[in-house]
């Protein structure tokens, strides 16, 4: 048994280069270390799952009694955020984990691809132009651009209907970016590098969990210039 997450921050983004010499953005993410504060199992809680928390420094003064005696349970260090991560069986047969536990970044050594949840930046009240990007309106003198414009309908229904995209809060809502595939792991620093961009501020938390629908990529593919041979054939076939 083995838990399929880890709880990190985001450093920020650069980007690296492969063996080939092509560019690629990544998003480089500080993925624990993380402390097994607690597991739920299927007969008392009914469902299975490890709680994590991500061990950095905070003072105990900080941290509530009723926090301080369930982290007193495992031998846990007091921690400030904690989240729930799935569990899942090793085919090999591994020894089960347990609440005390240390997780680093070493269980995605054997992993390509990651979905990472986080809360994306508030940008505060937003018109349509921009929270639903809207064309807008006509441009020249006159005429207000970024402005919807009318909304209801006439004398019938004589209503808006319920979802009607309008001005509002934009941001600071929970953003899952699936199947990010993994440019690097830094086992002694716990770092974890991603290609593409994770949701949030720097050093802003997130949440990272094996995918849970990678994608399918065919074997021997090695980018635009491989050439399926069975296509290859039907093409030629077709040509004669």
């Amino acid at each position: 048994m083995a838990v399929t997450g880890i709880l990190g921050k985001k450093i920020g983004m650069t980007q690296v280069f492969d063996e080939k010499g092509d560019v690629h953005p990544i998003t480089v993410l500080q993925a624990g270390p993380c402390v097994i504060t607690q597991l739920k199992n299927l007969a008392r809680d009914g469902y299975a799952a490890a709680q994590l928390g991500l061990i950095e420094f905070i003072k105990e003064k900080n941290v509530t009694k009723a926090q301080a005696g369930h982290f007193a349970k495992c031998e846990a260090p007091p921690v400030k955020v904690v989240k729930e991560v799935a569990v899942e069986v090793d085919a090999a047969g591994g020894d089960a984990v347990k609440a005390g536990d240390r997780v680093l970044v070493d269980i995605f050594a054997e992993t390509r691809f990651v979905d990472v949840s986080g809360t994306s930046k508030g940008r505060g009240f937003a018109g349509v132009v921009r929270r639903h990007s809207f064309g807008g309106g006509p441009k020249s003198h006159g005429h207000m651009f970024q402005v919807q414009g009318s909304i209801g309908a006439s004398s019938y229904p004589s209503r808006v209907f319920p979802g009607q995209r309008m001005p509002g809060h934009y941001g600071a809502e929970r953003v899952t970016v699936r199947n990010l595939r993994i440019r690097g792991i830094d086992l002694d620093e716990n770092l974890l590098m991603v290609e593409g961009a994770v949701p949030g501020p720097r050093e802003g938390y997130v949440l990272i969990s094996k995918a849970v629908a990678p994608p399918r990529e065919r074997r021997g593919f090695a980018g635009s210039g491989t050439v399926d041979p069975l296509k290859a054939s039907k093409k030629a076939g077709k040509r004669k």
